[in-house]
């Protein structure tokens, strides 16, 4: 009964203060929310350029051709080499942190022609597990499979792009288009990948790498073996540097110049994008995080001297209870109860707040680079303890003050 009592008192103190209440309670809902948000949105920004990278491929890494210095760091007095077949033999069969690779084809000056339209895109000779590297989902059809590569069949995949250039408003799939005046049939159409015109692979053409060999050969500097890059992935995304050196030690000794010249090489390592990207945003959450951090602890300490105010208020009312045979745990309870009721009545809305505004962003669509914002683990977990101690101490301070009080001079005070 004592309780209830004193929870009633303390909800007609509350009330009879409102203005001052709920600005007490803003600032503290104002901070919670800020703090999920600024961590929310950094997060969403996380996860939309772990999105952006894994449409190109999970754990992907390309090598390119490129020139091999005759003196080390001496650019100018070096000579340009070019990607084989002999690499990536190699790179199968030496590199044991490779678990699987694929040499690429492409050429841009192959006119493309369906019985509607015509367009200039990339085409792409490549072998059928080059899927297994590359994020290439099918929208219709089928992929290029091992038949079609050792019969050099005369057969295409699309992607969207050029699904929309060839065929506007109308099925690819069993239907024929020319390249350079060659009749190839339609099997497969990729679907979209990324956002805007950003990836290059919604504009190709991708054929059996045997069939781009035989009919759109690839010749650079008389070599007619030559690739136009190798793509591979680690065995394990922690292996990703291993592979990385496995193939470039391989690469050097193939074409006669030393593996530890950097400049020597022209690769793109997503894992390692992927890590770097991670670290920028792991520096914005905390930035972000202590933003909000920051502000939840201003409302706290807002909180914590409304109480005190409001001991030194009721001074004589507190000498009057004591008169009267409030106990120093009752008295300490009523202003304790009161701080950890306005801490966490107002953290609870600010998160409330913060979830409902995450929530309605999710309408927003999909915005390259982006995601909607979402309430994370850490960042609840941060406010909660964050409220918990500001509720203790906004509660106890001030609480044990007016629990301490004389009642004699409590009733002196005007």
């Amino acid at each position: 009964m004592m309780f209830f009592e004193i929870l009633r008192q303390m909800l007609r103190t509350l009330w009879a203060h409102k203005l001052r209440s709920f600005l007490t309670m803003f600032g503290i809902a104002w901070g919670v929310g800020s703090l999920l948000l600024l961590v929310g949105l950094g997060e969403g920004f996380r996860s939309g350029n772990r999105r952006e990278l894994n449409s190109l491929g999970e754990d992907i890494m390309f090598v390119f051709p490129g020139r091999a210095p005759a003196v080390a760091g001496n650019m100018s007095s070096g000579r340009s080499y070019n990607l084989t077949d002999q690499d990536y033999q190699d790179i199968l069969k030496e590199a044991p942190h490779v678990r699987l690779a694929a040499p690429v084809l492409s050429r841009t000056d192959i006119r493309e022609v369906s019985d509607y339209s015509n367009t200039n895109g990339e085409v792409s000779g490549v072998y059928p597990h080059y899927n297994e590297i590359r994020y290439l989902p099918l929208a219709a059809g089928r992929w290029i499979n091992q038949d079609d590569e050792s019969q050099a069949r005369l057969v295409a995949v699309l992607g969207d792009e050029m699904l929309k250039n060839l065929f506007p408003g109308r099925p690819a799939v069993g239907n024929s288009i020319l390249l350079n005046g060659l009749r190839f049939e339609v099997v497969g159409v990729i679907e979209r990948v990324g956002h805007g015109d950003n990836n290059s692979t919604n504009n190709r053409v991708f054929m059996p790498f045997s069939t781009m060999r035989e009919y759109f050969p690839m010749i650079k500097d008389g070599q007619e073996n030559a690739v136009s890059f190798i793509n591979y992935r680690p065995r394990v995304r922690d292996e990703h540097l291993q592979a990385r050196e496995e193939v470039r030690k391989i690469i050097a000794r193939n074409h006669g110049f030393d593996w530890h010249d950097e400049d020597a090489f022209e690769d793109w390592d997503t894992i390692k994008s992927s890590e770097t990207v991670g670290k920028i945003f792991d520096a914005m959450d905390i930035f972000l995080g202590g933003v909000g951090l920051v502000t939840l602890t201003l409302g706290a300490i807002g909180i914590i001297n409304i109480m005190l105010v409001a001991v030194s208020e009721r001074t004589r009312e507190i000498g009057l209870r004591k008169a009267l045979g409030a106990t120093y745990r009752s008295i300490l309870l009523q202003f304790f109860l009161e701080g950890a009721f306005l801490t966490l009545l107002s953290g609870g809305i600010g998160m409330a707040g913060a979830g409902l505004l995450m929530y309605s962003m999710r309408g927003m669509g999909k915005v390259p680079g982006f995601d909607p914002p979402t309430m994370s683990f850490m960042s609840a977990t941060l406010a909660i303890g964050t409220l918990a101690v500001a509720g203790i101490v906004a509660g106890i301070y001030p609480a044990r003050k007016a629990a301490l009080l004389e009642q004699v001079e409590a009733l002196r005070q005007e």
